[in-house]
């Protein structure tokens, strides 16, 4: 085996976004990511504090997410949230880049709503991660938008929020990986339900994933790493 427990650990993100997700979800759900030892938590805006202070002291992050899931609020308001979101102890940011100017080629606009969100965060020795949700956009869009993403030193590129018609794919992440600057990291999410997909998106340059199934993916790779 070319990898470790903590290292595929660390490549998740947990994520806690669904909208039917109860407080008590919430809390249960920061403790699997403690118990797992994840890259992050990436929960609810409004629980981001709680979560923060659960996981004081401990290695994971405390995330959430920036104009969730669509992208379309205007800059100050994106900008407002990551404010929000870093004063409740938030330390990786997953922003929405606005869809519609993708489609609508307004490279300008949205350039300086990411590199705005990027600039506020940095600020505060924050990251981003830019989710593109690559379902709506053509590669020209996806190239672009990794472009811009190094242009505003965003710290991932991001397949998609996992609420749009369809997540990451392996040629998706090939292309962004391609495309995206060395200083850029890639994040897969969306349709990353196991560990061979998990595999499969390492193999492809990914470095983190964004995934609800937690504790089947590092349970079966602590079972592949036992049998070894």
């Amino acid at each position: 085996m070319d990898f470790t427990y903590e290292q595929i650990a660390k490549m998740i993100d947990h994520s806690l976004l669904v909208p039917n997700l109860t407080d008590h979800d919430l809390e249960e759900g920061c403790r699997i990511g403690l118990q797992y030892n994840v890259a992050s938590i990436c929960l609810k805006p409004y629980y981001l504090r709680r979560c923060a202070e659960m996981l004081a002291g401990s290695t994971v992050v405390p995330s959430t997410v920036i104009g969730f899931p669509h992208g379309s609020n205007a800059t100050a308001v994106k900008v407002a949230e990551a404010e929000q979101a870093l004063a409740d102890g938030g330390l990786e940011l997953d922003m929405v880049a606005n869809i519609g100017k993708v489609l609508s080629g307004d490279w300008d606009y949205v350039r300086r709503d990411i590199g705005a969100v990027v600039e506020c965060a940095h600020q505060a020795g924050a990251k981003v991660k830019v989710i593109f949700e690559n379902c709506f956009l053509q590669d020209e869009h996806k190239i672009r938008l990794c472009e811009i993403c190094g242009e505003v030193n965003a710290d991932w590129v991001k397949t998609s929020t996992g609420f749009g018609t369809g997540g990451a794919t392996v040629d998706d992440l090939r292309l962004m990986r391609k495309h995206a600057p060395p200083h850029v990291q890639v994040k897969a999410a969306g349709g990353i339900r196991t560990f061979a997909a998990l595999l499969e998106a390492r193999a492809a340059g990914v470095t983190r994933c964004g995934a609800t199934k937690t504790v089947e993916i590092l349970d079966e790779c602590r079972r592949a790493l036992e049998e070894a």
